[in-house]
């Protein structure tokens, strides 16, 4: 049977080096205290949204978020009681009102999203205002500061617990753009203050940007990819990834030498090869592929100096069996793999273990927290 294999003390140390970055203990400014965020999107970063929000929170963490409606409510139904915040900015008063109604943490991201809830009634609305410095989603337009201001300080009925703003490109250090969003973001902050405005927690990293950017870390930050040890420069920090796909060998068989392996015959056997077939494939989302949509021409330039590497390096998936490792060989299908285990002693029902990005994986595959 297949699962994704959550090491928990891997998981653990991560969340503790995370947690150490943020220096939780130490006020700013303003007696308040760092507000770390768990964003626990897309079936919890592939870890399972239920149980991987339970352990977040079993390890200190305080505060989740999360991207749809859906995510929300299933949090509340499972009993989770913490802070949720809905990053998605939404104007439908069905699903603001469905929100409220779970006291989840809305984002307010426009004058129109304002106009909805004030219809909603006399209810306790917790809020944070979404800035758009240059990402352009949600949030209010950065320069546009008399509708922020006129908009909350027009909210009579709303606590406005937080204001944030999200990097475009913070995957890189030194960055020009990311140091443009902040510098932008700073001067709403500053401008809110100038109309007697404070807003408690001031969040603007995300995970790339928290590790890339300590002196903009402000006095919260919204971590995912981090914590599952897969975001750009994880070693810096000494985050461990997490996540590996079990299987186990359903058949083993020999081929002769110039034996063709999967569909387009794309490889064939220098020799005689020994093969276990496993049932993984990219259905599972393993070796699927993400279309390339980059724009700039830099970016292409980047993206083509890495395939041509690839194709030099000649990289080969491998596959963990026992205490070994082994190449995967052939084109990958949609639910079989071929690993050449040529040489080993290596039986049907072995173990089989493959490194993958829990995101990829797909949500019908259990979740085996170890």
């Amino acid at each position: 049977m297949k699962s994704l294999v959550i090491n928990k003390e891997d998981l653990r140390h991560n969340i503790n080096v995370i947690k150490d970055l943020a220096k939780l203990d130490i006020p700013d400014d303003n007696g308040n205290k760092y507000k770390l965020i768990a964003v626990v999107k897309g079936n919890g970063y592939g870890l399972g949204l239920v149980e991987y929000s339970k352990f977040l929170i079993d390890n200190g963490i305080k505060a989740l978020a999360v991207a749809t409606k859906e995510e929300a409510i299933e949090l509340r139904q499972a009993g989770i009681k913490e802070d949720i915040l809905m990053m998605s900015s939404t104007c439908v008063k069905e699903e603001l009102k469905e929100l409220i109604d779970n006291n989840i943490i809305i984002t307010i991201g426009s004058k129109e999203c304002i106009d909805v809830v004030k219809t909603i009634g006399d209810k306790n609305i917790r809020a944070h205002i979404k800035i758009d410095t240059g990402f352009g989603r949600y949030g209010f337009i950065y320069s546009d500061i008399k509708t922020i201001v006129e908009t909350i300080k027009s909210l009579e009925n709303v606590s406005i617990e937080g204001i944030y703003s999200h990097f475009s490109n913070a995957y890189y250090k030194n960055n020009k753009w990311t140091n443009t969003q902040f510098n932008r973001f700073i001067d709403v902050i500053e401008s809110l203050k100038l109309n007697d405005i404070s807003i408690k927690t001031v969040h603007i990293c995300n995970s790339p940007a928290f590790i890339n950017y300590p002196n903009m870390h402000l006095n919260g930050a919204r971590i995912g990819s981090a914590f599952v040890g897969r975001v750009v420069n994880a070693n810096e920090v000494g985050l461990k990834k997490i996540g590996m796909l079990k299987t186990n060998i359903t058949e083993i068989k020999t081929v002769p030498k110039g034996y063709n392996i999967g569909y387009l015959n794309s490889y064939k056997t220098k020799k005689e090869t020994k093969i276990a077939i496993v049932q993984v494939g990219y259905m599972d989302g393993f070796n699927i592929t993400v279309r390339n949509d980059m724009f700039r021409f830099v970016d292409k330039l980047r993206g083509l100096s890495h395939s041509i590497k690839s194709f030099f390096k000649k990289e080969t998936y491998k596959a963990k069996i026992g205490n070994s490792k082994y190449n995967i060989i052939g084109k990958v299908g949609m639910y079989h793999m071929a690993i050449d285990i040529t040489g080993s002693n290596i039986k049907v029902n072995e173990e089989v273990y493959l490194d993958i990005n829990p995101l990829d994986v797909n949500s019908k595959i259990r979740r085996e927290y170890i």
